[in-house]
């Protein structure tokens, strides 16, 4: 089984997207996969092959604005909440996934969060990745410096900011040749780095945190928060109160940090693929 890569225009915007899709994946909802930020979809690479081993059809999108998506200016698209999740459900009503298990990790996928507390019946199962969710979440100073006046135009032309920010998050070296991936749409285009600027300055992070920690108190869901407990920029104890809800559970991968699907895959993946069983 191989991963394909596709793209879908859905009006004016291009959606890239990478698919894998085993024989036997139709007695099981699919799973879409969220990145956040700065990655894109390449951060799933190793994930979907696996996913597909057990039987799931499994989908990462980039989103609008990242990676080999569509990257248009704030006049055709606001970079809001509300225009991301609007956006992705425009992409999963284009691809006729009615019910499916969501995957997501890092800031922005957030946003999925927000969609399913929105449209449970859309979801099956609800996985969460080293993701803000609570009011306490704030974004660490080396993203919060991409949304400034000047000062985030310059930095996010640097292709750089990737690797920084993904060795950073993950506290391990990546290989030359992921960060080469990594670092693509940055090369390609100065758009990258001027999407980027735009989320940030209107990623509305307080108030996204409001509606999911107030939505998951009573969301009925099954969810599983699968946690690097050492993240450096969101640390696992204020989200500990979550588990009050009996529809989540939380398991921690002791030495793992922001980005575990990066280096700790071998460890997650059997609370992953257990509990979307």
């Amino acid at each position: 089984m191989s991963i394909t890569e596709k793209n879908l225009n859905i009006g004016p915007l291009n959606w890239y997207y990478r698919e894998i899709d085993p024989p036997n994946s139709a007695q099981n909802p699919p799973v879409v996969l969220l990145h956040g930020l700065p990655a894109h979809s390449f951060i799933w690479l190793e994930t979907m092959p696996l996913l597909a081993e057990y039987g799931y059809r499994a989908i990462a999108p980039d989103w609008i604005g990242f990676g080999l998506s569509s990257k248009p200016s704030l006049k055709e698209f606001a970079y809001t909440p509300l225009a991301f999740i609007n956006a992705l459900q425009g992409f999963l009503e284009q691809l006729e996934i009615k019910e499916f298990s969501l995957v997501v990790q890092g800031f922005l996928a957030s946003v999925g969060v927000q969609l399913a507390l929105r449209h449970p019946e859309l979801i099956h199962r609800l996985v969460i990745l080293n993701s803000p969710l609570v009011t306490s979440a704030t974004l660490p100073w080396m993203m919060r410096q991409w949304g400034l006046p000047l000062l985030g135009e310059m930095l996010t032309q640097d292709p750089l900011l990737v690797d920084r920010t993904l060795e950073k998050g993950s506290g391990f070296v990546i290989s030359d040749s992921r960060l080469a991936s990594y670092r693509q749409p940055f090369l390609k285009s100065s758009a990258a780095g001027r999407s980027l600027t735009a989320t940030l300055r209107n990623l509305q992070l307080s108030a996204s945190m409001e509606e999911i920690e107030r939505g998951l108190a009573s969301f009925t869901q099954p969810t599983l928060l699968l946690w690097g407990a050492e993240d450096p920029w969101l640390l696992s104890e204020p989200i500990r109160d979550l588990v009050k809800n009996p529809a989540i559970r939380l398991s921690l991968l002791t030495e793992a940090k922001h980005y575990p699907q990066e280096h700790w895959l071998k460890e997650l993946a059997p609370t992953l693929i257990n509990f979307l069983g």
